[in-house]
């Protein structure tokens, strides 16, 4: 029974905390405070930064990843701000790193903080490709995918409780599974069941979201949408046909995230040529 009324309590307090996504327009559950979410990127970025061999900016790598970051983050806010969405920037701090490592891979945590893996810049090869990478990056942030995935676990792990979230976020009483739910919202592989029947189908959903708004960001940012699909191209090439099957991955496959580019291409080729 008691079970039945957290899950009830859950239920009902999650009907009052939905949001929408910029541009796309789906609706999606946001319980975590931003101010708790920033605390914790801002921590975490931090402590990897620390450990890190980050690239000084006097590297003309780090120096373009900086340049081309800066693009895309005026394209943001230039979007959010004109589309009723600014609230959804308080608090951001941007950074942008390049870190030795041979990773092919790149993210952006919550606020802004962005890093790119000098691993991937063989398969960018340009700033448009890069663009593409930290477009789609940026646009997990502006979506909110990681509080989105957040809010979830908290609600699978029935952490809701009498109508608000019991965190312990930026507390004393913060819990270590609090933490393990945010570390998995950003990555950590989580219970097999959540994993396959919920975790992956809607991580699939949120890259394929990212895809979109990304696409658009750097189209805003003055690059060629085109490059986007000629990137993605380069990649899945590079893969060799060895990427998972879709339903075990937690991104689109190469052929469907190709395709669904090419049908979003003409919206995007319109704020590229309002860019130049």
């Amino acid at each position: 029974m008691k079970k039945i009324i957290i899950v009830m309590l859950s239920l009902a307090f999650a009907v009052t905390a939905c949001e929408k996504v910029p541009l796309t327009g789906r609706k999606q559950l946001i319980l975590v405070p931003n101010n708790d979410m920033l605390s914790m990127s801002f921590t975490q970025y931090k402590a990897f930064l620390d450990t890190s061999k980050v690239i000084s900016t006097s590297n003309g790598d780090a120096e373009m990843v900086n340049r081309v970051g800066d693009r895309i983050r005026r394209a943001v806010e230039s979007y959010m701000n004109s589309n009723g969405y600014s609230k959804r920037l308080e608090g951001f701090k941007w950074e942008y790193h390049l870190v030795q490592s041979n990773q092919v891979n790149a993210w952006c945590m919550p606020g802004g903080k962005i890093v790119v893996y000098s691993g991937i810049l063989p398969y960018t090869q340009n700033e448009a490709g890069l663009a593409t990478v930290l477009g789609h990056e940026v646009s997990h942030a502006i979506a909110e995918h990681g509080n989105e995935r957040m809010s979830e676990g908290l609600v699978a792990n029935g952490l809701l409780q009498a109508g608000q979230v019991a965190t312990g976020i930026g507390t004393s009483g913060k819990s270590a599974q609090t933490q393990a739910i945010f570390q998995q919202a950003f990555g950590v592989v989580g219970p097999l069941a959540y994993q396959y029947g919920v975790g992956l189908p809607h991580s699939r959903k949120q890259e394929s979201e990212a895809d979109h708004l990304g696409l658009i960001f750097m189209s805003m940012a003055g690059y060629d949408p085109r490059e986007a699909i000629t990137f993605w191209t380069r990649m899945a090439k590079a893969g060799g046909g060895k990427a998972p099957a879709e339903f075990l991955s937690d991104h689109p496959s190469d052929e469907r995230r190709i395709a669904d580019l090419q049908k979003l291409l003409p919206d995007a080729q319109k704020y590229y040529a309002s860019a130049r």
